[in-house]
C-alpha cells in the first residue's frame, strides 16, 4: 500500500487543487510503479509558514520581503 505524504503552506490552497495532488500523485505511482489506486493513500498536510523554514528563514518572513 503506497503512502504519499504532500506538505504545503497553508496559504490559499483550494480544495479543488487538493484534488488535483491526490489524483496526480497516485496516477503517477499507477504510471511508473504499477501500484493499484485503490489501495494509494495521499495525505496532504498544511503547515503554518511559522513552521517552514527555507534557506535558514521562516517563510513568513520570506513572504514580507
Amino acid at each position: 500500500m503506497p503512502y504519499v505524504n504532500i506538505k504545503v503552506t497553508n496559504e490559499g490552497v483550494t480544495k479543488e487543487q487538493k484534488q488535483a495532488l491526490i489524483k496526480g500523485a497516485t496516477q503517477l505511482l499507477v504510471d511508473v510503479l504499477g501500484k493499484n489506486p485503490k489501495t494509494t493513500v495521499v495525505v496532504i498536510d498544511e503547515v503554518e509558514t511559522d513552521n517552514w523554514g527555507v534557506g535558514g528563514e521562516q517563510v513568513t518572513e520570506l513572504r514580507k520581503k
